[in-house]
């Protein structure tokens, strides 16, 4: 059953078209992860889907409601985790947690339960009446969480939730996140990060410069680029020469890389691997290790775009 709908969403900034007759369906229940690098156009549709943003064409439902003529009743079933902190630095974690709450209408015991249950949800319970601005970066994004989740949300937005956190943290933010949709909640989470989104998502859209470029589970995307291979060498002595002839060759879809280490979309037959090894020695570099890898995310990301996620 569809719970969100985006129905040929089009935002301009001025001249600039950031999101372009944008199509798309969220079922109830599931964990949809939105990639895409910045300016791709996830915030825009981010902001228009929470009401936070108008929308120049087309139509946005969210549990039926459409956003424009029902936003409140939308905002009501929505909790947005920003990308940006929106916690008060200066009031405690029960005093930020409660004042979000009381905004949604919450009040008596049952805004107290509520306060408690979500900074225990996200680990704070015992923080509660330290101010905010003495929590770690990690906390504070869990401290996002909890004042996101209060009312019991049926559509839970997270954009970036873990952008500048600690590996713990970032840890405790993607198994709440699966608890969240293992008690019923239907989540979009955005990220430049491929393999959070493959940890967690059901499903996966991926956004370029403002168009849905492929959607679909991860296996059915995999499918997408199982025709190419991913070739990955630790070189030393890289010259930009080599990367060069590299990027210009027929078989070779896309070539990234750092001082030390070359990453190779290629086609499916063999002379590929003859001809980077001649490159590469011609312009004398070395190769180290040299490892072949089934196509990901990131891979098919590369192969539709030209483009890494991160660039």
């Amino acid at each position: 059953m569809s719970f969100v709908q985006l129905k040929n969403v089009v935002k301009k900034y001025n001249d600039r078209i950031s999101v372009d007759h944008l199509n798309l369906t969220i079922r109830e229940g599931e964990v949809f992860g939105l990639l895409g690098p910045n300016g791709a156009g996830k915030s825009s549709t981010i902001k228009m889907l929470s009401g936070l943003l108008k929308i120049d064409q087309g139509e946005v439902l969210v549990g039926g409601c459409s956003v424009a003529k029902n936003p409140i009743e939308v905002k009501r079933q929505i909790g947005l985790v920003p990308q940006e902190l929106a916690i008060y630095e200066n009031l405690s974690a029960r005093e930020n947690v409660t004042f979000f709450a009381k905004l949604y209408g919450l009040r008596g015991k049952l805004l107290k339960d509520r306060v408690e249950e979500s900074l225990s949800f996200v680990g704070l319970l015992d923080r509660a009446s330290d101010l905010a601005s003495s929590f770690s970066g990690g906390m504070k994004r869990r401290l996002n969480i909890a004042c996101a989740i209060m009312h019991h949300p049926k559509l839970i937005i997270m954009d970036e939730p873990t952008v500048g956190i600690d590996p713990q943290s970032r840890n405790h933010i993607l198994e709440s996140v699966r608890e969240l949709n293992r008690i019923g909640s239907t989540i979009i989470y955005t990220s430049h990060y491929m393999e959070e989104v493959s940890t967690i998502s059901t499903r996966v859209g991926i956004m370029d410069h403002g168009h849905l470029i492929a959607c679909g589970t991860q296996e059915e995307l995999r499918s997408k680029v199982a025709q190419d291979n991913k070739i990955i060498l630790q070189v030393t002595n890289l010259v930009d020469l080599a990367i060069q002839e590299l990027r210009e060759h027929p078989l070779i879809k896309n070539v990234i890389h750092t001082d030390q280490t070359i990453e190779l979309i290629v086609g499916t037959t063999q002379s590929y691997l003859q001809d980077i090894l001649f490159i590469l020695s011609k312009h004398g570099v070395k190769i180290q290790t040299l490892s072949q890898v089934e196509p990901d995310l990131e891979a098919l990301f590369l192969s539709l775009t030209g483009r890494t996620l991160r660039d």
